[in-house]
């Protein structure tokens, strides 16, 4: 593969496979996801509280497996055959979600195909690159866009599906995407890099202090984790307890009788990710061109802040509404959303870049394995925290929930000044916003 073949946004072809796949990939994630709560709650009659478990350890060990996936893969089975074995049994499990009796195995398939798949696609990312390739870190700007387009095409789709002609149909379209993204990343073998199994054999032995240095690369990265766990107790709300809030609380009616349906609410965050990224990347490469783009932690603890901002304004929605016994207005909603997706863009994307940016080579897939564990931990204590929903007021839940990101954001910024200090680099025109 050459660096200089360019065909989407001057990267590699190999790029467009992997958006592509993870595309379709999210697309069949995101549809399931959008139907669960409200599937546990009307079809299968589970109470609120229990639902919000289920809904929380699925995403939570959706998270999880992946530690041991990218380990399997950078070691034995190597990330292709990785990506192609666990995107087949990710499909089998979305199409056993259209039986009833078969709803909690197949969120076990699903979570185990996804362990192996997870890690090992943008695992190969930085595999396209030369290391000092300029492109290298924007890419992962990219790779996030193709997630969100699938988890906004979800919604519109296999919600609709489902809430219209019956869940097996909604469950069945998330199978067929997770299969259209194996055709394509099948499709595109020529243009991934080449890969051999066990990289670490041809790596040479580093020194004590280089070794040392992986230490502190990794302790501080864990610290990154910590943070980003306690900010998903928040973020993983919006297809928790938000989706309720949004079914209950909040006025859908467009025109006439026409009411928008609930799960098309959930496009709105993916939508906003492809209107606000481009003019944000453009933002960060004209305040490092004047030196003044701010390290990748600081732009993190930035984003938690204005995560806080979009629930303290739920909160107070939430109390109006209380106070007045009237439904949010959907405007309100679609506000709440542009302000959290600013927020997410400035703390997801660039923490995913910056593992991506930091992992030895032979770690690749281990290390943004460990990326996604933070997320295994967020996701299994946003569905602790759904079961307060029932128990305290709707004004109440939302001002914990921006609490949890201030918190977050405040993790960050105390790590910032030892992560600038072990890597330099961090405080010049960060990968993830060069050109």
């Amino acid at each position: 593969m050459r660096a200089s073949e360019k065909t989407w946004f001057g990267q590699p072809r190999g790029l467009t496979i992997l958006f592509l796949t993870e595309t379709w990939e999210k697309f069949s994630f995101y549809g399931m996801r959008a139907l669960l709560v409200y599937y546990m709650t009307r079809q299968l009659m589970m109470e609120q509280q229990h639902a919000s478990l289920v809904y929380g350890l699925y995403t939570a060990f959706i998270y999880l497996t992946p530690v041991l996936g990218g380990v399997i893969a950078d070691r034995w089975l190597g990330r292709r055959k990785a990506v192609i074995i666990g995107g087949s049994i990710m499909a089998l499990g979305h199409f056993m979600m259209a039986f009833e009796g078969l709803f909690y195995p197949a969120l076990g398939v699903i979570a185990l195909g996804n362990g192996l798949f997870l890690p090992s696609l943008p695992g190969q990312i930085g595999s396209l690159f030369a290391a000092d390739d300029p492109r290298r870190g924007s890419a992962y700007n990219v790779y996030y866009v193709g997630i969100n387009l699938g988890a906004f095409l979800a919604p519109l789709i296999c919600g609709a599906l489902g809430e219209i002609y019956g869940w097996h149909w909604g469950f069945g379209a998330a199978g067929v995407g997770m299969l259209v993204g194996l055709c394509i990343y099948l499709a595109g073998q020529r243009y991934l890099p080449q890969e051999t199994l066990r990289e670490a054999d041809r790596t040479p032995t580093t020194a004590a202090s280089a070794e040392q240095g992986l230490k502190q690369r990794f302790l501080l990265l864990a610290g990154v984790g910590l943070a980003v766990v306690v900010f998903r107790i928040a973020y993983e709300q919006t297809g928790n307890t938000l989706a309720l809030w949004i079914n209950t609380s909040v006025d859908r009616r467009l025109a006439g009788d026409w009411s928008i349906p609930a799960t098309w609410f959930q496009s709105l965050n993916p939508m906003l990710v492809f209107l606000l990224t481009p003019p944000l990347v453009a933002f960060w490469i004209r305040a490092a061109r004047r030196g003044r783009e701010p390290s990748p932690l600081r732009k993190m603890a930035s984003g938690a802040c204005v995560v806080a901002i979009a629930y303290l304004m739920l909160a107070a929605l939430s109390v109006w509404a209380d106070g007045a016994g009237a439904q949010v207005s959907w405007m309100w909603l679609a506000l709440f959303f542009f302000v959290f997706t600013a927020g997410e863009l400035y703390i997801l994307p660039v923490g995913l870049g910056l593992f991506g940016r930091m992992a030895p080579p032979r770690m690749a897939a281990t290390l943004i394995a460990a990326w996604f564990s933070a997320a295994f931990a967020g996701n299994l204590l946003a569905g602790v925290a759904g079961t307060a929903w029932a128990r305290i007021s709707h004004g109440q839940f939302f001002a914990l929930m921006a609490g949890a990101t201030l918190v977050a954001g405040g993790l960050l910024l105390l790590l910032d000044r030892p992560m600038r200090r072990l890597d330099p680099s961090l405080t010049q025109a960060p990968a993830e916003t060069r050109p």
